[in-house]
């Protein structure tokens, strides 16, 4: 996620990439190589940061370094506006600290769930947006992967990702308090563990404040899943919404359909490497500190998704 950052904001014209930071020998070999012709610095310590008088940085290390790094950057670094990794902490008191201290020194600061920059999802928050279906009803959600298909109870491969909440759900859990609002987790349906107590699936159910019930289902281990896919349904007075990655067809109450992908919504950037999120998602962030004005998702918005999880885990059982 360094490489692909870097990558982008070096293709900004309004932008200088100055240090790129990484404690693997391997890592700063290739950062050399790319990234030291154009001047960049390639360091291995994250305290040196303070040295070069930076007006932003990119933390996108194991999320359970998150919290130790940024309290560093923000108390010691000099610096305010930061952007993290999803997620933003390991848990929900984690996250709320970051949250106060970043508040305090007043900066800029933006959580990469990049899943709220895609023109899909976002057709989707302009239908909800617009009122003309009703209030919705109700809502399915789906995070589905195959990266731990046929994985045994006595592996440890999924811990090291957090657990498929953590890893893709948690995608999920901020698309849906983006389209939906806030919810508390009712119940927990379904789990599947591993012997360490990191989830590969579960299932469970939430209710908003307005009464609104949603079902969530999140697996690393569906078939046929190479890549994450995400996908709503929600069900409308006046239609059905049905929403993932790729497509979101609309059925209104009278039978009449409508339907988009990605192509019908101008889903060009000016420079493509992973997916097109990931250019929006800092451009905005880029912008928003050019121009001296707040973006989103924020530590504050993204703490919420840590909420849920701590919900989600002690609900089930499980450790954090």
């Amino acid at each position: 996620m360094g490489l692909l950052h870097s990558s982008i904001l070096s293709t900004f014209p309004n932008t200088k990439l100055v240090a790129v930071c990484d404690t693997s020998a391997l890592m700063n070999r290739l950062y050399k190589k790319i990234f030291a012709p154009m001047g960049v610095n390639v360091i291995n310590d994250f305290d040196k940061l303070s040295s070069f008088d930076l007006d932003a940085v990119y933390v996108t290390t194991p999320i359970s370094s998150h919290s130790l790094i940024v309290k560093s950057l923000l108390t010691k670094g000099k610096v305010r506006n930061l952007f993290v990794e999803k997620t933003l902490a390991s848990d929900y008191s984690q996250a709320r600290e970051l949250c106060s201290l970043s508040n305090q020194l007043g900066g800029l600061t933006m959580v990469g769930y990049m899943k709220r920059f895609s023109v899909i999802f976002g057709k989707a928050k302009e239908l909800l947006a617009k009122g003309e279906l009703g209030d919705p009803l109700s809502f399915k959600a789906y995070a589905f992967s195959s990266d731990f298909l046929g994985v045994t109870k006595e592996s440890k491969s999924s811990s090291s990702r957090g657990g498929a909440v953590r890893d893709i759900g948690c995608h999920l859990i901020d698309l849906a308090i983006w389209l939906l609002g806030d919810f508390e987790v009712s119940a927990i349906l379904s789990r599947e563990d591993t012997l360490i107590g990191s989830e590969t699936y579960v299932s469970f159910s939430t209710k908003g404040s307005t009464g609104l019930g949603g079902h969530f289902d999140i697996s690393q281990r569906m078939q046929n899943y190479r890549m994450p896919e995400f996908g709503f349904l929600i069900n409308c007075p006046k239609g059905l919404i049905d929403v993932n990655d790729d497509r979101l067809l609309l059925t209104l109450s009278n039978g009449e359909q409508k339907k988009w992908f990605k192509h019908d919504l101008n889903d060009g950037v000016d420079f493509f490497l992973g997916e097109s999120e990931y250019f929006r998602e800092n451009k905005e962030f880029v912008n928003a500190l050019s121009e001296k004005r707040p973006c989103e998702p924020n530590f504050d918005t993204a703490s919420m998704v840590d909420y849920v999880i701590d919900q989600v885990r002690e609900k089930s059982g499980a450790s954090k």
